[in-house]
């Protein structure tokens, strides 16, 4: 036996208060009544056996509340397995579309390959609530969500061309990321028979951040208890970047002011920080495969939680038993206010 709410139980202490007054209340009734004169005066005004059908209903209504107070309480016997209904996880994608991303030492380039694996990612999710965050100096976020033809839509549609500042901002994305999964959650009134989903953000980028703490990003994360798993794209011997004008049109590659080549490599200092981010935060880093864009371990990791997440649907629950209590204490209340004050006892009188 449990109680579902046992300090309910300390409302049974007023019953001997209840009790207590009930005499203290009957006494003083009495004591009222001899004072008009005795017995032998007051029988022939008194019809019938008040005193005793106020003592009934008083104990029938101490019985009631008393049996009302221990369902409130939540009496919980016996106990079942319970499997809660399939919540997922949730997942944002950070993925990098800095121009440095449309290098091709990843065929046919680290966007279009990151682009054609997410894609196989999203073929395995199910029940998964997604969104998407595209970075460059700036983030742009795409709402949460399990359609995850729109999310193929947005990610087929948009390039690094279209991005409206340049650069990388590793630490606005992770930012950005944290405020879509939380804003997807406010107002949602989980409910009370599911464990909170667990929130997961995918970054993908070749780790050349170029303003922002990325660090501090993180630790924020890790506060609220999302766990980043991060992707480092490229090669380290570094890879020239493809220029092309606005209709897609390819010129030749970045340079810089002295017209020397503009290289991107996913340099040491580069791999350590992401790293860092998924160590603070409790998630893994994952060094792409040659060929790749390490999204295929993210895979792994990711039917990982999703196992776990669906083990932890699995709970015991205690039965509740209160209608068992609350039915008797509601037919006593009833049939204590349907019970007379007194018998009236009527007497024809006989003429003599």
């Amino acid at each position: 036996m449990s109680w579902a709410n046992p300090d309910a139980l300390w409302l049974l202490a007023l019953i001997p208060v209840a009790i207590a007054a009930l005499g203290w209340h009957s006494a003083r009734r009495r004591r009222a009544t001899e004072s008009f004169g005795n017995d032998a005066t007051l029988e022939p005004l008194i019809a019938g056996r008040a005193r005793w059908w106020r003592t009934t209903r008083a104990v029938l209504a101490l019985l009631g509340i008393s049996l009302a107070i221990v369902a409130f309480a939540g009496p919980q016997y016996g106990s079942r397995t319970r499997v809660l209904r399939k919540r997922g996880i949730d997942i944002v994608i950070a993925l990098d579309f800095s121009k440095s991303m449309l290098a091709k030492d990843v065929h046919p380039s680290r966007i279009k390959r990151a682009k054609a694996e997410l894609d196989v990612l999203l073929n395995d999710l199910d029940g998964d609530r997604v969104g998407l965050v595209a970075f460059a100096g700036d983030a742009m976020a795409f709402p949460m969500t399990v359609d995850y033809s729109a999310i193929r839509l947005f990610l087929r549609d948009l390039g690094p061309m279209d991005m409206p500042v340049g650069g990388t901002a590793i630490g606005k994305s992770l930012i950005s990321a944290k405020r879509l999964i939380e804003s997807s959650t406010v107002g949602r009134g989980d409910q009370a028979d599911a464990a909170p989903r667990s929130r997961v953000v995918i970054l993908l980028t070749d780790g050349e951040d170029h303003e922002g703490d990325p660090i501090a990003a993180a630790e924020e994360l890790e506060e609220a208890g999302i766990e980043v798993y991060a992707v480092g794209i490229g090669s380290s011997s570094g890879e020239p970047i493809p220029s092309y004008t606005a209709d897609g049109t390819f010129i030749g590659h970045v340079k810089d002011a002295d017209g020397r080549l503009v290289m991107t490599a996913l340099t040491a200092d580069n791999e350590a920080t992401l790293q860092e981010i998924a160590s603070i935060t409790g998630g893994q880093y994952v060094r792409a495969e040659e060929g790749t864009v390490g999204v295929r371990q993210i895979r792994r990791e990711l039917a990982k939680l999703q196992a776990s997440e669906q083990k932890a649907r699995r709970v015991t629950v205690h039965e509740n038993r209160f209608a068992l209590v609350l039915l008797p204490a509601f037919l006593l209340l009833v049939l204590e206010g349907i019970l007379p004050e007194a018998w009236i006892l009527r007497r024809r009188r006989r003429e003599a």
